[in-house]
């Protein structure tokens, strides 16, 4: 069992209640490459970000259980990080971070901004936006 896993089953006392997450996710799309011992270097697109892990877009397998490379560029910097390989969900794919201190810290600072933009503009707010600013001109 991970720390991260250990830390939820004793702050919520049971392995169902992790799927509340212990750690919020926020969206993010960024470039991503994994790589893989068995299968080479793949590409994709991330969904989200959070401190504990990562989910990505691949057009190629990644088999579950494999500890990856990850190479990604967050506000704060490029992150290259271990991996492994959690879920799959058609193209989806969840990695849960292993290891490397430094590397977590950007990434917890990037998860901090993430939720402050994202509690300031929700996902459809920019939209919402927009259109309002467009019928303002009409008028």
């Amino acid at each position: 069992m991970t720390e991260d896993v250990i830390r939820c089953l004793s702050h919520y006392g049971s392995r169902a209640a992790i799927d509340a997450r212990c750690h919020p996710r926020f969206k993010l799309e960024v470039d991503i490459s994994i790589h893989s011992r068995t299968c080479g270097i793949l590409s994709g697109y991330t969904v989200d970000l959070s401190e504990s892990g990562i989910s990505a877009m691949l057009r190629l397998e990644c088999p579950l259980g494999e500890v990856v490379k990850l190479n990604f560029t967050l506000p704060f910097g490029p992150v290259t990080i271990h991996a492994m390989v959690r879920q799959r969900n058609a193209f989806r794919y969840g990695f849960e971070f292993v290891g490397s201190d430094s590397e977590r810290e950007v990434i917890r600072r990037t998860c901090r901004d993430l939720a402050v933009d994202q509690s300031l503009f929700p996902t459809p707010a920019p939209l919402q936006l927009v259109l309002h600013m467009e019928t303002e001109k009409q008028k």
